[in-house]
């Protein structure tokens, strides 16, 4: 069976619950960002039924509960820690069980060991590696849009290092819940021009101390397997510019280019289901794995999407030939969309259907509407170099003017091929770029956007006198290696598929791709690459005996955000080199948000509102109210009477809401982190004696072995997967 993170993560969590409940009902509390990651893989009944009578949410308003021991679930922010420390002092729950989704800061663990009560109460402590969404089978996001800003914009260089730390943080927890102690590889751009070249072997070098620092202090890890060393490897935008900016024609990502998809916790797509039946409703239809035919399709072209749609729906019709109607045209999408609003018992495949069917049917339309048949051949050009009978394009600065002449071409769509036209040439003179964005029609700010390409990598301008160098392209095109005729406007392949094919190979570059620990034998990937025993399948393994999953497994950081087309490229990859594959980034990118996203890299960092720069979240004000004296008819009773004694509880206050807390912590007490650095990424210390994850003045927050070894062992990530 193959592999899931999905999965994966699910299977962590519920046997964590499973193993700490062991037959004994529990409540289990949660914050909102845990609850989110949870969410994300299980189902709350998945929870219910492993004994937890209650979920709850710490910064809530919750009862008492003193006879029940307590999960929690946490992420390690301090101001978790100062609910969690109320609730201990307000003896909220019987035991406390503390599991969190990443490593928690020592201070903030000193912190909760000083309390004596939680001494007392505290019954287990362990850390999960889970802060990481996944988002399919093999795609895993942070949610992290920001990490974009922080990584390019000028002005986010004190940001830096910090990010950095979070990052690999993340990565490496996905390396933990994967079982795999990867080879690090990163990403070393051949000509760099921009100061953020180095931000993937800097991310690299943090990732592999936190792996070592990990693997130290959990003898553990990794778990025994037959499979080969995996291996990472770290990337951003800048090695591929072009990918978020051509128009793709694969369903998943056209999709997201073209239509309004809401990609939030969830993505979704607006639409009216039952159409012309009185119950027709609007409603958010969810793309998610659960969705069969979302992911038999989505890395389909759209055209091999549509006939799919159409020809299940056919064979639908063939076994309830009742369905149709006469004067129906089951070849119609139209059609075939109306004989669907009449099967109202077949609800959940009916939904399905129509919700793909209308989301082609509009990409058809706006496809056919707005020339992108006209736009796709050039695009394709710039973006290979090279034409469909593999020449050097001619005529492209005529076809793109042409295409700006075009009121069918949007003015998005026209803002992109200019971008595009400009890496093609590597850079203009400055009054060919006012020359274009006027013929375009479009407002002088947004040369500001192509202005910002640069902090990428791309060189959009040059100088009259400049010597121009014919640079040769990351991955050059085998121009001698046949086409299919219909794969003319689908020519282009993102960066990542070439590069996960020469290294599974074992050809990809060691210059522009080196290792952070060059490995003892030089051919050692070559032999991977050429397949072993251990990776292949025997060919006499029968279809019904069952062969252990021993490919190798290849995690792709994408840092600053990935495109649909390179999460499409590491799945086919993977199954035409017998590999698991999986892409991680901070968030997924359309193609207009790519657009807006470097368009904001001039603009006042205030005004963009990065989280990392707001004030610190506090604790909600009611874990600190004191309480209200219980109604009474007389003055309280002498001393001795009904007052709590020391350490106990408060009863609840009016309104059946438990009380203050006299004794406990204040917001005010949370030790300050130290002020990030302010150096520029370029010139950041990366010396081996002084680790990138270590503090100044305190401990590293990624020693889960050393701050927990007296504890009991995590026996989650040794457990064999089923």
């Amino acid at each position: 069976m193959s592999i899931s993170i999905i999965q994966e993560q699910h299977d962590i969590l519920i046997s964590t619950i499973r193993n700490i409940t062991a037959g004994d009902w529990k409540i289990l509390v949660v914050d909102n960002d845990s609850k989110k990651l949870i969410d994300n893989v299980a189902k709350e009944d998945d929870i219910l039924n492993h004994n937890i009578a209650n979920i709850e949410h710490i910064e809530e308003r919750r009862e008492p509960n003193p006879s029940m021991d307590a999960i929690y679930i946490l992420s390690p922010q301090p101001h978790i820690v100062d609910c969690l420390i109320a609730d201990i002092e307000r003896r909220k729950y019987q035991k406390y069980f503390l599991v969190w989704t990443a490593v928690l800061n020592p201070q903030l663990r000193r912190r909760i060991d000083g309390s004596a009560l939680a001494k007392q109460q505290i019954a287990g402590f362990e850390t999960l590696s889970i802060d990481f969404f996944p988002r399919e089978s093999r795609l895993i996001t942070f949610r992290d849009p920001w990490s974009f800003p922080i990584l390019y914009h000028p002005a986010c260089n004190g940001l830096i290092r910090k990010h950095m730390q979070d990052l690999a943080q993340k990565i490496t927890g996905l390396c933990v819940t994967l079982g795999e102690y990867p080879k690090v590889r990163y990403y070393r751009p051949p000509n760099p021009i921009h100061e953020a070249s180095v931000l993937s072997s800097h991310l690299a070098r943090f990732i592999s101390e936190e792996l070592d620092e990990y693997a130290q202090w959990n003898p553990n890890f990794p778990p025994p397997s037959s499979r080969p060393q995996g291996v990472l490897i770290v990337t951003d935008r800048s090695m591929d510019l072009m990918a978020p900016l051509i128009h793709e024609f694969t369903y998943q990502a056209m999709a997201h280019d073209l239509l309004p998809i809401q990609d939030g916790d969830k993505a979704t797509f607006h639409m009216t289901v039952n159409e012309g039946d009185h119950d027709a409703e609007e409603k958010d239809m969810e793309l998610a794995e659960k969705d069969k035919v979302w992911t038999e399709n989505r890395h389909r072209h759209m055209k091999d999407t549509i006939d799919k749609l159409m020809g299940d729906f056919q064979k639908f019709l063939d076994q309830n030939p009742h369905f149709v109607s006469e004067n129906k045209d089951p070849t119609s999408l139209n059609a075939i969309k109306d004989m669907m609003a009449g099967l109202p018992q077949f609800q959940e495949m009916k939904e399905a259907y129509s919700l793909h069917l209308t989301m082609a049917q509009e990409c058809m339309n706006i496809f056919q509407h707005h020339k992108l048949n006209e736009m796709s051949p050039i695009e394709q050009d710039m973006a290979t170099g090279l034409d469909e009978d593999n020449r050097k394009p001619k005529n492209v600065l005529d076809a793109v003017v042409r295409l700006l002449d075009d009121d069918a071409v949007t003015q998005s769509d026209r803002l992109r091929l200019i971008m595009m036209y400009l890496l093609y040439r590597d850079g203009v003179i400055p009054e060919d770029i006012s020359r274009l964005l006027a013929h375009a029609s479009l407002p002088p700010q947004d040369g500001e956007v192509i202005t910002n390409m640069e902090l990428l990598g791309g060189r959009m301008t040059h100088a009259i006198k400049d010597v121009r160098k014919d640079l040769q392209p990351l991955f050059p095109i085998d121009t001698k290696a046949p086409m299919a005729e219909d794969n003319y406007m689908s020519r282009f392949n993102p960066a990542v598929k070439s590069m996960l094919e020469y290294l599974c190979r074992g050809a990809l570059d060691q210059t522009k791709f080196p290792y952070i620990k060059p490995p003892l034998d030089p051919n050692e990937d070559a032999l991977i690459g050429q397949g072993s025993l251990r990776a292949a399948k025997p060919s006499w393994a029968g279809a019904g005996r069952r062969v252990l999953d021993n490919r190798q497994r290849i995690i792709v950081f994408m840092a600053g955000g990935a495109t649909f087309s390179e999460s499409r490229a590491c799945y086919e990859v993977g199954a035409a080199m017998n590999r698991d594959v999986f892409l991680a980034t901070s968030h997924m990118l359309s193609p207009q948000l790519f657009v807006r996203q470097v368009g904001d890299l001039s603009v006042d960092k205030r005004r963009l509102d990065i989280p990392m720069e707001r004030p610190p979240p506090r604790a909600p004000a009611h874990l600190f109210e004191r309480p209200a004296p219980p109604p009474m008819s007389r003055p309280p009773g002498p001393p001795g009477g009904h007052q709590p004694g020391p350490g106990r509880a408060p009863p609840p206050g009016p309104g059946g809401f438990p009380g203050g807390l006299p004794g406990g912590p204040r917001l005010g007490g949370t030790p300050t982190p130290p002020a990030p650095p302010t150096q520029a990424m370029s010139t950041m210390s990366l010396h081996a004696s002084n680790p990138s994850n270590a503090s100044d003045t305190a401990p590293s927050p990624s020693k889960p072995g050393k701050l927990e070894k007296e504890k009991k062992k995590r026996n989650i990530f040794g457990m064999k997967k089923g």
